[in-house]
């Protein structure tokens, strides 16, 4: 019997007490995760999922202590680097992958991240729903309604039914059915279902994973445009080491020096502090002086975005400051940059070069991924439709980069984008 034609039977008390069993304390307008918590009968302990935890007495203890499971931002980090995004999408990957907080939630405003960014908001769209694809299922959600979505889509059971129900998760638990059949548009047996299939979902995708115990990273240098338009490089001077000579207690020390060998020792230390004042002195304008020629030589990056990444390497630095290249790269090492583009490590500024056509400044591979990408992302729009390789060489060349069909071949393969056949195929099965 049909709950329409029987308000008041027993199929409606058996569904009501199936909502019950998900929001068994639910206040109305209070849809919290816990009310996800498994079947009646036996609660899951979601603490555990993912954890790869042992039973008790099996496993190392000593080996688990030491090595422990990966904290989820390494977890993330991992998948990222195997994703096969071009460099442009591969840093505002990075900076939403930053956004995450420990429950795996995305704490980022996608338009704000596209404009500090420099790129269009459905770029950014874009990189998110390929990261929502990462492991688990539900990460880089920004809501429990998006992050339940996510793991029905992986079953392939968000159907219209499904998406209405989530949309009235407040509904559910208040225990409206009636309210919820009729949205839905079901009967009592698929509604039960539908419950049943929220239910078995995990809430908490992110919870048996090591908070991460690394600390965040802090910029060496900060970089900000002043009202003149200019850059200002400026060291953070937190994370400078910090050493001072106490001349009041070296000429104390002195004065009770007795021996000629008490003296020569006495001056033999003042003299090793200061040399070691004057070598973290001369580290600081170093590091300052190699970040000043790297904010000029990628302004167009600050300026305009991650587009505009001029090709630039350790010698061209190395000559433009008169130091050897050695020292530009051990001062590159492990630096970080903040702008207002966000914070980079100084060794992402440095990029291959391809030759411009008409004898003008090279590219930066980097931005000619880019344009490689936008060119095939855009086949849908133009009248060409599928473009081979031949002919993005040809559109480059006449945009001024001189490249080759197999270094076009190669980059597209490198962002995993079919052959022109195989996106062709493609198109004519989705038409």
């Amino acid at each position: 019997m049909r709950l329409d034609e029987a308000p008041g039977g027993e199929a409606h008390r058996d569904l009501d007490a199936s909502a019950a069993d998900l929001a068994p304390e639910a206040a109305p307008g209070d849809f919290a995760e816990q009310q996800l918590s498994g079947p009646a009968g036996g609660a899951v302990d979601w603490s555990r999922a993912g954890a790869g935890g042992d039973f008790e007495g099996e496993g190392d203890p000593l080996e688990t202590r030491l090595s422990g499971p990966p904290s989820l931002r390494e977890h993330l980090q991992g998948q990222l680097a195997l994703a096969g995004f071009d460099p442009a999408r591969r840093v505002i990957a990075a900076q939403l992958l930053d956004a995450v907080d420990e429950a795996g939630y995305l704490r980022a405003d996608l338009a704000e991240t596209a404009n500090r960014l420099g790129c269009a908001p459905a770029e950014v769209e874009a990189v998110l729903a390929r990261l929502q694809g990462f492991e688990p299922t539900g990460v880089f959600a920004r809501d429990l309604k998006e992050r339940l979505a996510l793991q029905l889509k992986e079953r392939d059971r968000l159907d219209p039914a499904m998406a209405v129900l989530l949309d009235n998760l407040e509904l559910l638990a208040r225990r409206d059915v009636l309210a919820l059949r009729r949205l839905c548009g079901v009967d009592d047996e698929d509604l039960r279902e539908m419950i049943a299939e929220v239910k078995s979902l995990n809430p908490r995708p992110c919870a048996g994973f090591e908070a991460d115990a690394s600390p965040p990273v802090v910029p060496d240098i900060f970089v900000r445009e002043d009202a003149q338009g200019a850059w200002r490089v400026e060291l953070n001077t937190d994370t400078l080491p910090r050493v001072l000579v106490d001349h009041s207690y070296q000429a104390r020390i002195a004065r009770g020096a007795r021996t000629e060998a008490d003296r020569a020792f006495v001056s033999d230390c003042v003299a090793s502090a200061n040399w070691l004042v004057r070598s973290l002195d001369q580290r600081a304008r170093t590091i300052l002086k190699v970040t000043s020629e790297i904010v000029r030589q990628q302004d167009a990056f600050l300026a305009y975005g991650v587009a505009h990444l001029r090709p630039l390497n350790l010698k061209q630095v190395a000559e433009a400051i008169g130091m050897h290249e050695s020292t530009v790269s051990r001062v590159t090492s492990n630096k970080y940059m903040a702008t207002p583009r966000g914070v980079f490590e100084l060794k992402f500024f440095f990029t291959s070069a391809i030759a411009a056509t008409d004898g003008r400044e090279a590219h930066s591979a980097e931005s000619v991924r880019h344009r490689i990408k936008r060119l095939i992302d855009g086949e849908h729009e133009t009248s060409e439709g599928v473009l081979s390789d031949d002919r993005i060489v040809e559109i480059l060349k006449g945009s001024g980069v001189d490249i080759a069909r197999r270094t076009v071949a190669k980059y597209r393969e490198a962002l995993r984008i079919p052959s022109s056949l195989e996106r062709r195929r493609t198109m004519r099965a989705a038409v």
